[in-house]
């Protein structure tokens, strides 16, 4: 190993600081060091003097800078194992990220999500942040089809927005109260909304009208969804005419 000047200044004052620290046992290697590096080795600010054995030796009362070198080197290597466990953990949790396990590999782990959806679990950083209502924002769908993003609000007002711009499309009003829960119709042309005023509207996306306000509840509403086309409750009219019932074209 090649050290420099200055490394091998250090290293030499090092030792001889290390030498005066153990007493007159190692006084004569201080001095033989000294007088082989003068540069190098001089006697440390704070010192006392020795007289035990009738002999005026110089010792340090400050810890070597030798000895803390040598004993942070099991530290530094305890914290290359901790940092390297942290690491194996951190591929695992993030493993989703390379499509597969903490070796990179597509394979599924036992008992874990398949890698295809893993890839779909959402991550920071956010793609947007969407911004315009004047109160808590209290839920949130996205259209089946197009980039299309509702919200409701505790200020009573549903939003429209482009998800994938980031956007801000309309605001549709007639809730008096906190709307609790919004929903996409299946083929994404109706929107349904609850409130806390006891009413459940429909809305025409296209035209961003409201279609229909349903009523009956004595509490409050905190949630609404459309039926699956599948299941079939919802397409009163089945025949496909009838264009004043939402459920129809939904």
């Amino acid at each position: 190993m090649v050290l420099t000047d200055r490394q091998r200044s250090d290293l030499h004052g090092g030792i001889y600081e290390y030498f005066l620290s153990r007493g007159s046992d190692f006084a004569q290697v201080a001095e033989a060091l000294a007088r082989a590096d003068p540069d190098s080795c001089k006697a440390p600010d704070s010192t006392a003097t020795d007289e035990s054995n009738g002999e005026k030796t110089t010792k340090s009362t400050t810890t070597p800078i030798l000895e803390k070198k040598w004993t942070a080197v099991p530290r530094l290597q305890r914290r290359v194992l901790e940092l390297e466990r942290q690491l194996t953990v951190n591929a695992k949790i993030h493993a989703h990220r390379t499509g597969g396990g903490s070796d990179g590999s597509s394979a599924n782990p036992s008992g874990g999500i398949p890698a295809r959806e893993r890839r779909l679990l959402p991550r920071p950083p956010a793609t947007h942040t969407l911004q315009s209502h004047s109160a808590v924002v209290t839920t949130v769908s996205v259209h089946p089809v197009y980039t299309m993003a509702a919200s409701g609000s505790e200020d009573g007002t549903i939003k429209l927005w482009d998800h994938e711009s980031g956007e801000y499309l309309r605001t549709l009003r007639g809730h008096t109260n906190v709307v609790t829960c919004v929903d996409f119709s299946p083929k994404g042309g109706y929107l349904a909304s609850t409130s806390t005023d006891l009413s459940i509207k429909i809305w025409d996306v296209k035209e961003f009208t409201c279609v229909r306000t349903l009523r009956g509840h004595d509490h409050t509403i905190s949630c609404v969804r459309f039926v699956p086309p599948s299941v079939g409750a919802l397409y009163l009219d089945k025949s496909g005419e009838g264009n004043n019932n939402p459920g129809a074209e939904a």
